[in-house]
């Protein structure tokens, strides 16, 4: 193992165990971050709100030992590739996972306006490709099993979450000792999810991550339901009916791609909801997603049920 990779990822694991929550991991060691030009800049964040991200990783927050259930998520906070809403779509949710068991980690990925980029598209990938990466290489240390690794995303985070899913290029690897690891989810919980880059596609999220006048193959690259084989992972699906950001269309799209190669998923239309479905105090049934998505993990044995 390089030298400098073994101090790196020496210097995660006891910035991140055992307990505290909101622990920060980088994910790139100094001068190491692929797609920059060497000048990342700072992170910005205002109102509940990340517009800048320099320096990307992710916030770590466990279970009790107690409750651990050797399971983990990494959360895509959403945000149109424009901003990160890292509170209603992040630490929050981050801290219902530690109540039903799991471990999570709130990604902080780069966003495709960042002016260090090389190539806007591929940053936020490289992130959570990156990011599934550190917690696999951790998993032991963590608690946690290594096949129950998935990932969450609300609205363009889930398009990021149905990406690492779905995505054949592995766009993270800087060959060092964490590029053994696996960066595929073991599932994707996705909540109000872009998925189309097509006629259903969510314009801000559409443009901001793939430029003004994209081409076709980049359109279909970028569009997760295009792109799913046998070796996507199950999903737990919710959308409601009348969002008027993000049409219900792409939910069903990604749905029908997953039963057409034979994947069991789950998918909740509701009625009601509106947007990027929120944790609580939604109306009507959208309500039940969550206990409706801890019933899934434990029927989809990813949560051991006690008896």
């Amino acid at each position: 193992m390089h030298k400098l990779t073994l101090a790196f990822l020496t210097f995660l694991i006891a910035c991140a165990w055992p307990s505290k929550a909101q622990d920060f991991i980088p994910l790139w060691e100094l001068g190491k971050m692929p797609n920059s030009k060497g000048m990342p800049g700072k992170d910005s964040s205002a109102n509940e709100r990340v517009f800048k991200v320099g320096n990307p990783g992710m916030f770590a927050y466990f279970p009790s030992a107690s409750e651990n259930k050797g399971a983990a998520v990494l959360i895509c906070p959403g945000g149109g590739y424009e901003r990160l809403a890292y509170v209603i779509s992040g630490t929050q949710l981050a801290k219902w996972f530690n109540t039903i068991g799991l471990t999570a980690f709130v990604l902080n990925y780069r966003l495709p306006n960042g002016t260090d980029l090389k190539q806007r598209e591929l940053a936020p990938l490289q992130d959570a490709q990156r990011a599934m990466r550190i917690i696999r290489a951790n998993a032991q240390r963590w608690g946690i099993d290594p096949k129950k690794i998935g990932v969450q995303g609300s609205s363009a985070g889930g398009h990021l979450a149905a990406l690492l899913g779905t995505f054949s290029e592995d766009v993270s690897n800087v060959k060092d000792s964490l590029s053994q690891f696996s960066y595929n989810p073991a599932f994707s919980i996705l909540v109000s999810p872009v998925i189309d880059m097509g006629d259903w596609a969510h314009t801000g999220s559409k443009r901001n991550l793939l430029g003004e006048k994209p081409s076709i193959n980049l359109l279909k690259k970028y569009s997760p339901h295009l792109n799913v084989s046998q070796a996507t992972p199950p999903a737990f699906i919710v959308h409601a009916f009348n969002d008027k950001s993000v049409s219900v269309r792409n939910s069903l799209l990604f749905y029908q791609a997953l039963v057409d190669n034979n994947i069991s998923s789950s998918l909740h239309a509701f009625p009601q909801g509106g947007h990027a479905i929120a944790l609580r105090n939604n109306p009507g049934s959208a309500n039940l997603w969550t206990a409706l998505c801890e019933s899934w993990l434990k029927e989809t044995g990813f949560i051991a049920v006690t008896k």
